[in-house]
């Protein structure tokens, strides 16, 4: 069974149809990338996902449960479906260990030395044990977004999702938190991600899909969507990231 199943998904924002009736399955363990050009409907895919969106048609799966914006259990649902945004988000008046443990500390009943002990664990996972006593104004803009993605890690998360999570950032920094994501696809998180770093889809992704006009217009195996795009959009698409 898939960890994530869309079927048939119509959302709409006032008269505007974002999405038109998508569909996709996204397996356990499975790295899913979403490519295509600004206002194809990619990112309210994912806040549709992590039901920060309600929708008008269709229904939505995540392990067996239908997602919907009134589940009794929403809070702990979005324990297990971590999302990360372009935007970092970090409190300023909070140091990093309190960031990161803030909703641990709220929600899962544990003590500040097993809060600081799990600071310590997902800061490492990211490459930033270094900075769990430091505020978020003395972190670069790669460190902060790096901090984002162990606030989510620390809530023990089944999927995570990223929204152009390298976008906001300069140039020089995308690569350290490029890093950090490639080391969580080897230790085999589920992840689907929205960007436009075509380097990453083709070396980490297991499927790229190809969103176009609020539809999936293509999906497939890196190397074969690359080589052998199947539509003029997405032919015209791979054109203009090269």
């Amino acid at each position: 069974m898939a960890l994530v199943e869309i079927r048939d998904v119509y959302k709409k924002f006032g008269h505007v149809e974002v999405l038109k009736g998508v569909s996709l399955d996204v397996a356990e363990g499975e790295i899913v990338t979403i490519i295509g050009r600004s206002g194809s409907g990619k990112s309210t895919l994912l806040r549709c996902i992590n039901a920060l969106e309600t929708i008008e048609g269709g229904e939505i799966r995540v392990e067996g449960r239908q997602i919907h914006a009134k589940m009794p259990d929403l809070r702990q649902f979005r324990q297990r479906v971590g999302i990360v945004f372009q935007a970092f988000n970090l409190f300023p008046h909070l140091n990093v260990e309190r960031n990161v443990t803030l909703a641990p500390l709220l929600t899962g009943g544990i003590g500040k030395a097993e809060a600081r002990a799990l600071a310590e664990d997902v800061l490492t996972r990211v490459g930033l044990a270094d900075k769990i006593d430091a505020w978020p104004e003395q972190l670069s803009g790669g460190q902060q977004q790096r901090v984002a993605i162990a606030r989510c890690l620390a809530m023990k998360p089944h999927l995570m999702l990223f929204d152009e999570v390298t976008s906001a950032l300069d140039p020089e920094l995308v690569g350290e938190v490029l890093k950090v994501m490639e080391a969580m696809a080897r230790q085999g998180m589920t992840m689907i991600l929205v960007t436009h770093e075509m380097g990453f889809a083709r070396n980490v992704a297991n499927r790229i899909v190809f969103m176009h006009q609020g539809r999936v217009w293509e999906e497939g195996p890196p190397a074969e969507l690359f080589a052998h795009p199947k539509t003029p959009e997405l032919k015209s698409f791979i054109a203009s990231v090269k």
